[in-house]
């Protein structure tokens, strides 16, 4: 059995079905490109061919694109050569697909050739459109579930199998850009209103209405093969071009702040391609492609932000213990938090019970889904259909009776032990022992908190991140006597609600806090030493932080800081280390000045919340020196902050996999995505320098950037952690 399979009927339509075995979705590999590439081939060799329909077997969609193992698993193999090894098989990939875009068709005069369409079900995403870009028509059912683009770009790469140079020649450089630079993903229907794809049609008529076009005897060669082609928006030396990719440069330099290759090599690709024929453009696109592959940057990303992430959302540290899919999940507290818990369980099809003090607070937690599902109706991406069923599955109500029948309970309340702790008893009065109970804390420790529980293996805590509905990280916390089932039950739920789980062990802060609250208290400690402010928040954003350490604490308001410096001072007692820290974060909180929530912080605002830069009081109270350190200084500072947390987490067992240690780091705070997270980033610098350079931090700081045991190990051995501790390669 092969991936593609064609068969051609009476009327001499071939049609290849595309079909990954063992797959929900097709995804391209090398073999099945070569199968691929011989059917075609066949069919263009064959008189009894008028032409070619490229379809999915798979219900509902098209393909999801290129494995990408496949690209490392040819580096790794090239031996002393991975670039040419890269650059040939990209370069076969092309060969390929403008075989398809030729069609056999004359070179010199353009005639004869045999049309070939594409005709996708549904989700067509990367070589999963660029195959079809290079067919002569491209039919799409109306499936408004179905996603069109090109998201190479989420992952570290870009679009190498010839999207980006055809997007750009087929409706512009403008155009194109939110595709390319941003992964942008449409509907049919919006793909077909961008000009990415030909035809919208229903989904019974799909392969009627790809082949009675392919036995209309079409014209079937592309523009930029024709005389006279002129490229839309205009090629680089036109003047309206010309400012097009001025201001591409402005843009992608200040989005990415230089921190990304794939964007400026993609940029690089569009821009020298406009210069040169198609075929020319190809090939440089080819060895740009090649040089981002080859960057440790792409291949961190594209280790953590795809084969990591899919991992650990197929349940990689899963229990071995029977489905605990949730039917109704109770949900107690319908704040923020518990509202937002609610909109996505629903949305996920889950019973919802959303209990709170108050039958207005209950209510005001409902409405929070209703309001969600207005903006998706106003936006076309939902209907008044599925917001009544959505808002079905929400029962609001102050009777913890509701409970009853509920096989997952999520508190939501205040981060206050005792208040946890009655919530706990209470719920539990009604709920049967097969009932998990989780809650939702970021700072309380589990253990302590299931001892308010009947028992202790059936609690759990699920760390959910604000706004609930657009975070996609969920950190789980097992308590020292939490049970597998209860592991399962909580991985189980976070997949169902599509976001992606970390599975960590109990300790202060657990993972994710443990790591940001140091990166924002390096910021403050450096505005208490006289280190200019711009410098600080420019230098985490050069160095691909999506906020600087002042304005996060900004965003997450002052007075949460001071209420966990409170807390954590007086449960470390004589060792906690951040007094420096507290006397400025406590001098901002007696100033009322509590972040973006009083429109006063690090930052000064304007009446309607906007920020206008930073407050210049910061300098009355603590001057700026006269003598600045040097920009990496500083980024250093802020970056082994966090990561240095990140190894004391393995080192402790919090972390059990490093995988989770760096999905978790860029899904929950944002870590510099472009390291791959930042047991990547170590691997990327090498341990033996990160010791070396936590030594020298070590001196002139203090002993917060202390070596940790493990990676002075490591770095006198001359390990790497991917080379230590990936799971994936032991199952392997």
């Amino acid at each position: 059995m092969t991936d593609f399979i064609m068969k051609t009927d009476a009327d001499g339509v071939a049609t290849i079905v595309w079909d990954t075995i063992g797959k929900s979705m097709n995804v391209m590999s090398r073999d099945s490109m070569q199968v691929l590439n011989a059917l075609i081939d066949d069919a263009l060799a064959d008189d009894a061919v008028k032409g070619v329909i490229i379809t999915s077997g798979k219900a509902g969609s098209f393909a999801g694109g290129m494995d990408l193992n496949v690209l490392a698993s040819i580096r790794d193999e090239a031996g002393d050569d991975p670039a040419q090894a890269l650059f040939d098989f990209t370069m076969a990939g092309h060969t390929m697909l403008r075989k398809i875009e030729r069609a056999g068709m004359d070179p010199k005069t353009n005639k004869g050739g045999k049309p070939i369409a594409a005709a996708l079900p549904g989700t067509a995403l990367g070589i999963g459109l660029e195959l079809p870009l290079s067919c002569h028509r491209i039919f799409a059912a109306d499936n408004p579930k179905a996603k069109i683009g090109l998201p190479e770009i989420m992952v570290g790469i870009f679009p190498g199998a010839g999207g980006t140079t055809r997007l750009v020649r087929k409706m512009g450089a403008m155009a194109a850009s939110p595709l390319l630079l941003e992964g942008k993903m449409n509907s049919p229907q919006a793909a077909l209103r961008a000009g990415v794809i030909d035809e919208v049609v229903p989904a019974d008529e799909l392969l009627s209405a790809a082949k009675a076009w392919v036995l209309s005897e079409p014209k079937i060669v592309k523009p930029w093969d024709e005389k006279g082609y002129k490229m839309p928006g205009g090629a680089p030396y036109h003047p309206a071009g010309f400012m097009t990719y001025v201001g591409a440069s402005a843009m992608v330099n200040g989005k990415t702040q230089g921190a990304y290759p794939a964007a400026k090599a993609l940029l690089s690709a569009v821009y020298e391609g406009a210069l040169v024929p198609f075929d020319t453009a190809l090939k440089i696109e080819a060895r740009y492609f090649t040089q981002v592959l080859l960057n440790p940057s792409s291949s961190a990303m594209i280790r953590s932000l795809f084969i990591n992430k899919e991992a650990l959302e197929k349940g990689a540290n899963r229990p071995d213990v029977a489905d605990q899919k949730v039917t109704q999940v109770g949900i107690i507290g319908a704040g923020m938090m518990g509202a937002g818990i609610a909109l996505v369980s629903a949305l996920a099809g889950i019973k919802v019970v959303l209990i709170d003090a108050k039958q207005d607070a209950a209510d005001r937690g409902k409405d929070y889904t209703a309001t969600y599902m207005d903006k998706g109706i106003s936006r076309k991406k939902a209907t008044l259909e599925k917001k009544d069923a959505v808002l079905g599955l929400i029962t609001a109500t102050t009777d913890y009776a509701a409970l009853k029948g509920c096989d997952l309970v999520v508190e939501a309340v205040f981060e206050d032990v005792a208040v946890k702790a009655e919530v706990t008893k209470n719920v539990q009065a009604v709920t049967g022992p097969d009932c998990v109970f989780a809650t939702n804390t970021s700072t309380l420790p589990i253990t302590e908190l299931a001892k308010a529980a009947a028992d202790a293996e059936t609690f759990i805590g699920i760390h959910f991140f604000s706004p609930v509905d657009k975070m996609a990280l969920v950190e789980i916390i097992k308590g020292k006597q939490t049970g597998d089932v209860a592991v399962a039950k909580a991985l189980d739920f976070v997949r169902q609600i599509r976001k992606t789980p970390i599975v960590v062990n109990d300790e202060r802060f657990f993972y994710a806090n443990r790591c940001i609250i140091p990166y924002i208290n390096e910021g403050i400690r450096m505005v208490r030493e006289g280190v200019a402010p711009a410098l600080i928040e420019n230098a985490a954003k050069l160095v691909g932080m999506p906020l600087g350490p002042l304005q996060l604490v900004d965003e997450t308001s002052v007075d949460l800081g001071v209420k966990i410096a409170k807390a954590t001072r007086l449960a470390m007692g004589d060792t906690y280390p951040d007094g420096e820290v507290d006397e400025v974060l406590f001098w901002m909180f007696d100033d009322g000045r509590l972040g973006r929530k009083s429109k006063s912080g690090f930052y000064a605002y304007d009446e309607k919340g906007k920020r206008q830069g930073l407050w210049e009081g910061l300098a009355a109270k603590y001057p700026v020196a006269a003598e600045q350190p040097d920009l990496i200084e500083v980024q250093h500072r802020l970056l082994f902050a966090q990561v240095l947390e990140a190894v004391r987490a393995l080192e402790e067992n919090v972390l059990e996999d490093i995988r989770e240690g760096d999905v978790g780091a860029i899904l929950g705070w944002g870590f510099a995505p472009w390291s791959g997270g930042p047991f990547s980033w170590l691997d990327i610098i090498g341990t033996p320098y990160a010791a070396e350079r936590c030594d020298e931090l070590t001196e002139q700081f203090g002993a917060r950037f202390a070596t940790p045991a493990l990676l002075r190990e490591m770095a006198d051995k001359g390990q790497s952690f991917y080379g230590r501790f990936d799971k994936s390669v032991k199952a392997a």
